[in-house]
């Protein structure tokens, strides 16, 4: 009886674990983290509250200059700002009471493809491409200024990259095509060859312009809501302060256009902590705070209830040299505080990434990439924007960072499921069966578990001495190599309408048609 007993526990905890197996796969290629892990909560209610009155008093003694765009300005006027030039000055929590009136805690960001939408904010975590580049490295050619082939390449990468939920935005410069007509030639490889969420255009307002349209076109009758009548969110786009406490008509001009399309807007003050901030991680929090606020109470104005993200750069310049680091103590300390701030407003938070001033995928790239990685997961970051390829201080955008950045990021997404509690979770029957003295290598639970039951690295090599020397001596960085020459060997591109594609094309080259060439 007891051996009968013992067998039908076997069998039953077998079934659990090939559910729970199933399930976890399922989890590893989910189109966004949903997470089971708490954030790290650094300063106490008195710090939070210090940091906070701090940014009021820059918003209200300071002030804010929105440079070049006297609309901008008529509408803080209108708003009961105190405008004197380009200079605004907000009475105390006027910023804070308009963002808490209209801007959504969490939204969803419609793919074309449904199954690949994703929600950013609340307890949900996006992971982003690097965005930005001028050049690109690889180990067979080094470094060299990026080409619109190489920013398909890296879009192909990222659809195929199951731990990479986003397509992302510029994710290099492609330099062979004119500055004011690329963005037709990134935005359409998004739209094409990835079925993911992508970013929009933010160097001119009429480039934002043509991102809109764009979607017009690519999500057609679905571009709008049937329930609500208003338009899906299905861009989202970088809004960058020029910091310190400064923003600009190009940055401004397309914050509008996305606003008033009711898509979504990162507004992301840039800082290098010494340069464009204070030195200190309080200060620096607290001119974040009120640049963001700025932005995002601005965005509001615009069109209440319009779509914006809390999003922060900071790094530090050596004060040797005045060269940006990164991966330091600082930058975390004041993520750890942006994080929380953020949640305090009721907005998702946007920081993070692989973050490293290394020229290549060395060590340096590693240890200072997986610091910013982990404190973003941490932190409690919901659009994590740079997660994959950044080298160089962002300057490049390596394909063997990339994949090792990758693997780095399905990590990430493992370790947020959190710890699994269910019976398979617990493996008592495990235990009971092995017994003291044996071991678990062939116990049903292990059997049924074992092909889910760790994390499985891409690119790391745990095998013997002997065998790693006879498959060539192969470094990390050489693995990734041929790791990603084989995935864009094996891609596929996701279908798309053909009629949505011609259409596409049609307007590219009519709008292309009309623009002359230019560098600017």
């Amino acid at each position: 009886m007891n051996e009968s007993v013992s067998r039908g526990r076997r069998r039953g905890g077998g079934r659990e674990a090939k559910r729970t197996s199933r399930a976890q796969t399922r989890a590893d290629s989910a189109p966004y983290i949903k997470r089971h892990v708490p954030v790290y909560e650094l300063l106490d209610e008195a710090g939070l509250t210090l940091i906070e009155k701090n940014a009021d008093v820059i918003l209200e003694e300071i002030g804010i200059e929105f440079r070049d765009d006297p609309a901008a300005l008529a509408l803080w006027q209108d708003a009961g700002a105190d405008v004197q030039a380009e200079r605004v000055r907000f009475p105390q929590g006027m910023c804070r009471s308009i963002i808490k009136q209209s801007a959504p805690s969490e939204f969803t960001q419609h793919a074309r493809n449904p199954a690949k939408s994703v929600v950013i904010g609340g307890d949900n975590m996006v992971l982003v491409p690097a965005y930005g580049p001028p050049f690109i490295r690889n180990l067979d050619e080094g470094r060299r200024y990026a080409s619109l082939e190489d920013f398909t390449n890296f879009v192909k990468l990222a659809y195929m990259s199951p731990s990479l939920h986003h397509s992302g935005g510029t994710l290099c410069e492609p330099v062979d095509i004119p500055v004011n007509k690329r963005h037709f030639d990134m935005i359409y490889s998004h739209m094409r060859y990835s079925d993911k969420c992508f970013m929009g255009s933010v160097t001119a307002s009429e480039r934002a312009e043509d991102t809109v349209e764009m979607a017009k076109i690519l999500f057609g009758d679905q571009f709008i809501d049937a329930e609500s009548g208003k338009e899906k969110t299905v861009i989202i786009s970088l809004i960058n302060a020029n910091s310190p406490m400064t923003f600009d008509a190009t940055m401004l001009g397309a914050a509008k256009v996305y606003a008033l399309a009711n898509q979504a807007t990162v507004i992301s003050p840039f800082i290098l902590a010494g340069a464009m901030s204070p030195v200190t991680v309080a200060g620096t929090a607290a001119q974040i705070l009120a640049e963001a606020m700025a932005g995002m109470a601005f965005v509001q104005l615009v069109r209440p209830g319009a779509p914006v993200v809390f999003g922060t750069f900071s790094s530090s310049v050596s004060m040797q040299s005045g060269a940006p680091t990164f991966g330091t103590p600082e930058p975390s300390l004041l993520m750890y505080v942006t994080a929380a701030l953020s949640r305090r407003l009721g907005v998702p938070f946007r920081s993070g990434g692989g973050l490293c001033a290394s020229k290549i995928a060395d060590a340096q790239a590693a240890y200072e990439s997986a610091n910013t990685l982990q404190t973003a997961m941490l932190a409690g970051v919901n659009f994590m924007l740079h997660t994959a390829g950044w080298l160089e201080g962002g300057l490049a955008m390596g394909y063997e960072k990339f994949i090792m950045d990758a693997d780095q990021a399905g990590m990430i997404q493992r370790f947020l499921q959190g710890v699994d509690l269910s019976e398979n979770g617990q493996a008592m029957d495990a235990i009971r069966e092995v017994g003291p003295g044996s071991h678990f290598l062939g116990c049903a639970h292990t059997q049924a578990n074992f092909q889910t039951a760790f994390y499985r690295s891409k690119i790391a090599d745990n095998n013997s001495f002997e065998q790693w020397q006879s498959e060539g001596s192969l470094d990390a960085a050489q693995r990734a190599n041929a790791i990603w020459k084989r995935m864009l060997n094996d891609y596929e591109a996701p279908p798309i309408d053909p009629a949505t594609d011609e259409a596409l094309l049609a307007y590219i080259a009519q709008r292309k048609s009309s623009l002359p060439d230019a560098s600017y």
